[in-house]
């Protein structure tokens, strides 16, 4: 999938731990560790927010898009 998810960077760019922020945003740490891997098949805007609001980032720091040559 050409969706990158740069969690775990901006984790360690903050210092926190995962489980700090599921805590915050009020999901499980499951659930935001099949964020993290990409695995996720869709992500709801509440979450995504609530993401970016523990961080103070923006959805481009989490989510990267990438068109790779076939």
């Amino acid at each position: 999938m050409p969706i990158t998810i740069n969690l775990d960077k901006v984790l360690a760019d903050r210092e926190m731990r995962s489980k700090e922020l599921a805590e915050i945003v009020g999901i499980t740490e499951a659930n935001l560790s099949i964020l993290k891997s990409g695995k996720a098949k869709a992500v709801r805007f509440s979450t995504l927010e609530a993401i970016c609001k523990a961080l103070d980032c923006q959805p481009g720091d989490i989510l990267e898009y990438a068109i790779k040559d076939t």
